[in-house]
């Protein structure tokens, strides 16, 4: 082994000593000697010659092995760990041998410096003790590729004593446990992810970290606090003690979004294994996408039954500013929901989130919904044109399947955009290309084929109306609330509204309450059978109320969706409720249902022999959803089978998204 060797400069720029660059964890030499660039330049070379055996999942770190014994990790940016990789673009993958010179990635510095975050690259030598006798930094102005420091090295055999790094004698599940305590508990911790050097943790009372406590454990070098997160910065072995604060936290926490690497079976073989599987795949896909806004949705979803109910009651009339106001805290949003599951489907499926949020903006937009007002019939007509070519626009509020398509199809365009726009003007033209095309497929393509789904199926529901109402019970009990998952059922509304403007009542809408009942009988069984899982006892609670208020989404996609069997078990119910509804020829005289919306089952003549029917039919609904879920549909081992790292994906692909640069 050579006893001296050069290390390039990774990009051009001021470099200078370790000590001086922006971040405390590497300018007091933590994770080794080094030195740092204050960079001017995108291009990113290899200082050395090796091995890449390090890429992060951000993109913002890259580690290489030399045949010399070095350990070299270059760190892009100060806390750039945030940015999720959207300033980095990595030319090479793990394995890879290079050669010093050799470029490696860019970065795009106009970007970091807008997030708010420091650009400059540092260079550190991780297994400093092991081999580095001395290195001799040339600070100033460099270009990439320049020589920028000489290392002399240790001789062989003068490293291996207690100069060793002290991590290598951590008891890391000791470590796990000091630091659990000194943050307050576990009960204390929403999630924990790391990066390269960070166990980052999310607290729910920061205060009742104790920092001295934990700065001086051994194995830890320091603590930060920054964008909400307590920082326990461990240095190289932070991966295990990662694993050790994971394992003592318990399952649902722990969802290492920057750096897990979870290893993915291929898709399975056969149209119908495959065909599982992608549903499987979409499923999961939008349960994840619902799972931040359950908590609003379940929240919003009690206000407006609660309005409904004082309405119903004559307390407020529907027409006072009152009513206005309140309404328009419970149902913002759902209105708004196309940018809420943009936001959170972009998060799931890597792509843009503030992009694809602007996307569900689009499809909001006051003025597009008004176009879509125009069209009152179930059929579909072409109420717009987009450049000459006839289109129909849709109501999209309160939709979710077109902003999982949306999110998915930006997932597919970035990574192309990326690799095809210079990045001196990517910022401005990608997410102006990739708005304009994303939205236009989504209006001229997939929101139309849903919507002329819709009609078809609208006039299939018709017609099962007309031969049987028995029959059209029990099939629309069954599958109702499939249809709500892809946004069909906005095929029912307008049989709805003109059931009721041509009657005064209607038959279809009384079977669909039935459907809630047992979706929210469904979560009530999970509430009753859960024990130990105390965060999942509040979200079935909340979700009753909802289901029962008549909003089912917190209950589908926070727990029924996500635990398979419950879902299935709350549409037998349904099945059994919109059967007894049709028998017993149940109508409705208003929109509201569920069991909050009795009073719509009210005729204005008197009570009648209908009132009476949607007793029976929710109360069959609500008895058998609820058995059949507590007896068959759930168990609370399935609560620790089922949580799992929500990672980011591709649709219909096994392996973790990594969005090209």
């Amino acid at each position: 082994m050579k006893s001296t060797t050069d290390m390039l400069s990774p990009v051009s720029g001021e470099l200078v000593n370790i000590t001086k660059v922006h971040d405390p964890m590497f300018s007091e030499k933590a994770m080794g000697d080094g030195f740092g660039v204050l960079p001017n330049d995108s291009r990113i070379v290899s200082p050395v010659s090796g091995k890449i055996v390090l890429i992060a999942s951000t993109k913002h770190a890259i580690g290489i092995d030399t045949d010399n014994g070095m350990e070299i990790l270059i760190h892009m940016g100060v806390d750039t760990v945030e940015l999720d990789g959207e300033p980095f673009n990595i030319l090479v993958k793990e394995g890879d041998s290079v050669e010093a010179g050799q470029q490696i990635a860019t970065m795009d510095i106009g970007m970091i410096k807008d997030a708010g975050k420091i650009t400059d690259v540092i260079v550190a030598i991780t297994n400093t003790a092991m081999v580095l006798k001395e290195i001799d930094v040339h600070p100033g102005d460099i270009q990439s590729g320049d020589q920028a420091a000489t290392v002399s090295l240790l001789a062989q055999g003068e490293g291996e004593f207690d100069q060793a790094p002290s991590n290598q004698k951590v008891d890391f599940d000791v470590l796990a446990t000091d630091i659990i305590k000194n943050i307050g508990g576990a009960e204390n911790v929403d999630n924990v992810i790391h990066c390269i050097t960070r166990v980052r943790f999310y607290l729910k009372d920061e205060s009742k970290a104790n920092d001295e406590v934990i700065k001086n454990l051994n194995g830890v070098l320091d603590i930060a606090k920054a964008g909400g997160q307590y920082q326990v910065v461990i240095g190289p072995a932070v991966e295990d003690v990662f694993g050790a604060v994971v394992a003592q936290l318990g399952p649902g926490i722990g969802t290492n979004d920057n750096e897990a690497k979870v290893k993915k079976e291929p898709a399975p073989k056969g149209i119908w294994p495959k065909t599982k599987y992608y549903f499987s795949s979409l499923i999961g896909v939008i349960t994840a996408s619902m799972m931040p806004v359950i908590g609003l949705l379940a929240a919003a979803g009690i206000l407006k039954g609660l309005l409904s109910l004082i309405v119903s009651a004559k307390w407020l009339s529907d027409t006072s500013s009152t009513y206005m106001i309140i309404n328009a805290m419970g149902d913002s949003v759902f209105y708004f929901l196309p940018i809420l599951v943009g936001f959170t489907a972009a998060k799931r499926l890597g792509a843009n989130q503030i992009i694809v949020g602007v996307i569900g903006g689009v499809l909001a937009y006051p003025t597009l919904v008004q176009l879509a007002s125009k069209t009152s019939s179930v059929q579909m007509n072409m109420n717009a044109d987009f450049f000459g070519m006839p289109i129909h626009v849709a109501n999209y509020t309160y939709s979710i399947f077109p902003m999982i398509a949306a999110a998915w199809l930006a997932s597919m365009v970035e990574p192309w955009l990326k690799r095809h726009i210079p990045a001196t003007v990517r910022m401005i033209v990608s997410p102006l290309i990739e708005v304009f095309v994303v939205s236009a497929v989504i209006l001229v393509i997939v929101g139309p084929v849903i919507t002329l789904m819709s009609s078809y199926l609208a006039l299939g529901i018709v017609a099962l109306l007309k031969f049987s109402p028995a029959l059209s019970g029990l099939i629309i009990g069954a599958f109702y609330q499939c249809l709500v998952i892809f946004g069909l059922h906005w095929a029912v509304i307008p049989v709805v509204a003109n059931q009721i403007a041509t009657t005064g009542h209607s038959a279809l809408n009384a079977i669909v309450s039935a459907t809630m009942v047992a979706q929210g009988a469904a979560v009530l069984a999970v509430f009753f059978k859960t024990k130990k899982n105390i965060a999942m006892k509040q979200i079935a609670g909340a979700a009753t109320i909802s289901a029962f208020a008549g909003i089912t989404e917190p209950a589908m996609y926070g727990i029924n969706l996500k635990y398979g069997r419950i879902f299935w078990t709350a549409n037998i119910g349904g099945a059994v409720g919109g059967l007894l509804t049709g028998l017993l020829h149940v109508d409705m005289w208003g929109f509201a249902g569920s069991l909050i919306g009795f009073a719509s089952f009210i005729n204005p003549k008197g009570i009648d022999s209908s009132f009476t029917g949607f007793l029976i039919a929710s109360a069959a609904a609500l008895v058998v959803s609820f058995t059949c879920t507590y007896f068959f549909g759930f168990k609370e081992q399935d609560l620790e089978e089922s949580v799992h790292a929500v990672e980011k994906v591709r649709l219909g692909s096994r392996e973790p998204a990594v969005k090209d640069a």
